[in-house]
């Protein structure tokens, strides 16, 4: 006989099926869920910190470590084509398919630029 917070799926025999949860427990299964998920977002920004220079050691403001990140990663994509030019430049030979992903890239930002404006 089923508990009375718990029951079983109808159109069963009930031998093999798991009791339902009760409001409760949906409700805490939720809040950990949620605060595992901010948690993983915490780890998520407490390492761009410790990635991206400057950031080291502030109090950390979300929209600062999203903008600072962002304007890293442009200077890092820039040395990057500047160091292939360099290369093609001087004679050596840089591989197609690292080409290609920085011109995807700048594609992209290109066209979020463009949007941007609208």
């Amino acid at each position: 006989m089923p508990s009375p917070n718990k029951s079983v799926s109808p159109g069963h025999d009930g031998a093999e099926d798991k009791p339902r949860l009760t409001e409760e427990e949906k409700k805490q299964n939720h809040i950990a869920s949620e605060q595992k998920r901010r948690q993983a977002i915490r780890e998520g920004f407490d390492r761009l910190t410790e990635l991206v220079p400057g950031l080291e050691g502030q109090g950390r403001s979300e929209g600062i470590v999203l903008k600072r990140t962002v304007e890293f990663m442009r200077e890092k994509l820039e040395e990057r084509r500047n160091l292939i030019r360099s290369i093609e430049k001087n004679g050596g030979q840089v591989d197609e398919s690292l080409k290609r992903a920085l011109l995807q890239q700048q594609g992209s930002e290109m066209q979020r630029s463009g949007k941007r404006r609208s």
